[in-house]
């Protein structure tokens, strides 16, 4: 192909542009889409098999063939997000406003480390950022910036919360100098929450240990009382809690942490509150259930993704300040992106606020979504799944082979496949272990798999608007085809029976 084909803005390139873009879409329909399966239950050898000729091979072909050839190869062997019967992971199917925004935002190619890089792009954002604010309720200092998703959120804040800290407590600029050798930090977290805050503080250097993991209810939320008791022995052990981390959604359970109590916490012992509703900040825009984020607007920082219950394509999310200024603690300057001395005054550049430095245009995508379905449209798709996941709870309890082990808070529904009352709980866990492993390979049904007191559990994860009851039904029956097949080789007679 020639250069004037491979690019845009010649009349050669712009016509090879549509025309790739067109097939690209009839391959993702046809390949992907329109599968009647999630997945087409190949194994990982199969799909290595089919990649038998070079990647980089010495002389290319026509983009035509190539499309076709991840068609084949590739989109076929997909996971099926748009699928009614996926229902493992926090993986949304995205929605077409998405999609739309994703491909503008690829084409265009902005950098959003600095104005003159992502003019328009950088002005959106910050347009976003404010939105989403006013959305939890952040006063008018409160400011933002998008991220990759929850794991990047999470970690800034908390890197945010440990300079605060350092600088407010001991006098040190983390930035410059490094940590103070006689910090002893601390993070308070749920037992429920999201490895993210152990995996920050790894990376920050504090290592696991120095997250504290507070007892939950029986609801699995954070208990105050808990972290009452916890705060009391940090202090008699002259350690220094810095953040506490609440949870608006937990990845098994979808359990809303108590974050008015936990505010409450963190202000009598000036801690920074981070919530981290990565999961379930989409009820904010529902009037049914957004009473389950009040506190919410008391946070220091909070952590939302929108490629879970906003609908987007990955990757998108943002973390929140409750005080723009306290971005400044990890701010730096570039000669070349934001000098210090800018004569330019007014000119946003966003690098500062970011770990990042090249950064997708990822706040078009949410900003497309919600001028089309506007909050009422975004609600009703919030509230479907939720609704669903009562159904959903309702028939798994209803049924005698199978154990529903909590009632739904978000839209998770967590079980096990337990075919006689009988089973020990080895045998409970090495069955639905298999189970997952078979359903894989069946292809009908996705679902997650996790552990609820050491057993092997089973997990639907109802994001899906489009998924039915029966379609609910279908992935029960499918698990009851898999645990068949598999006590055989488990040697289970009684399923078989």
């Amino acid at each position: 192909m020639s250069a004037d084909s491979l690019f845009l803005g010649s009349d050669q390139g712009d016509a090879a542009y549509r025309e790739a873009m067109n097939r690209a879409t009839d391959a993702v329909l046809t390949s992907f889409a329109d599968g009647d399966d999630p997945y087409s239950g190949a194994t990982p050898e199969a799909i290595a098999a089919q990649f038998d000729e070079p990647v980089v091979p010495d002389n290319g072909q026509e983009l035509e063939e190539t499309i076709d050839e991840v068609a084949e190869r590739v989109l076929a062997h997909s996971v099926g997000t748009s699928n009614p019967r996926c229902a493992a992971h926090l993986q949304c199917p995205p929605m077409v406003p998405g999609l739309v925004a994703e491909t503008m935002l690829t084409a265009t190619n902005q950098s959003l480390d600095s104005f003159d890089q992502a003019p328009a792009a950088t002005v959106l954002e910050e347009q976003v950022v404010d939105a989403l604010c006013d959305l939890f309720d952040l006063p008018g200092s409160a400011d933002g910036v998008f991220t990759s998703g929850g794991t990047q959120s999470n970690f800034q804040a908390l890197l945010l919360a440990r300079d605060r800290y350092c600088k407010r407590y001991h006098g040190q600029d983390v930035q410059a100098d490094g940590l103070p050798s006689d910090a002893d930090l601390r993070i308070l977290c749920s037992e429920e929450a999201h490895f993210t805050a152990k995996q920050g503080a790894h990376h920050l250097g504090l290592g696991e240990d120095a997250v504290i993991s507070v007892s939950t209810d029986d609801d699995r939320r954070m208990d105050p009382d808990a972290l009452d008791a916890t705060l009391t022995t940090l202090e008699t052990e002259g350690a220094e809690p810095f953040a506490l981390v609440g949870t608006a959604g937990t990845t098994d359970f979808g359990s809303v942490d108590p974050l008015a109590a936990l505010a409450d916490r963190a202000a009598e012992h000036d801690l920074w509150y981070h919530v981290d509703a990565a999961y379930g900040g989409a009820l904010a825009v529902s009037e049914a259930h957004g009473d389950l984020l009040d506190g919410i607007e008391r946070a220091d920082s909070v952590a939302v993704d929108f490629h879970k219950l906003f609908y987007q394509p990955i990757s998108c999310g943002a973390v929140l300040l409750r005080d723009g200024d306290d971005f400044e603690v990890m701010a730096r300057n570039a000669a070349y992106l934001n000098p210090e001395a800018h004569d330019e005054v007014g000119v946003p550049n966003l690098v500062a606020k970011s770990v990042q430095t090249t950064r997708r245009f990822d706040a078009l995508k949410p900003y497309v979504a919600f001028r089309t379905l506007g909050r009422a449209g975004l609600a009703s798709l919030v509230d479907g799944t939720l609704g669903l996941a009562d159904e959903a709870a309702a028939l798994v309890d209803a049924a005698d082979d199978f154990e529903l082990l909590h009632k739904p808070t978000l839209n998770a529904v967590v079980f096990r496949y337990r075919p006689r009352a009988g089973m020990d709980a080895d045998a409970v866990s090495r069955l639905n272990a298999a189970i997952r492993h078979e359903l894989l390979g069946d292809g009908r049904a996705i679902v997650a798999r996790t552990e609820v007191d050491g057993v092997t559990s089973l997990k639907f994860t109802l994001l899906n608007p489009t998924t039915t009851l029966k379609d609910i039904a279908a992935m029960l029956d499918a698990i009851r085809d898999c645990g068949i097949r598999v006590a055989v080789d488990l040697e289970e007679p009684e399923v078989i029976a």
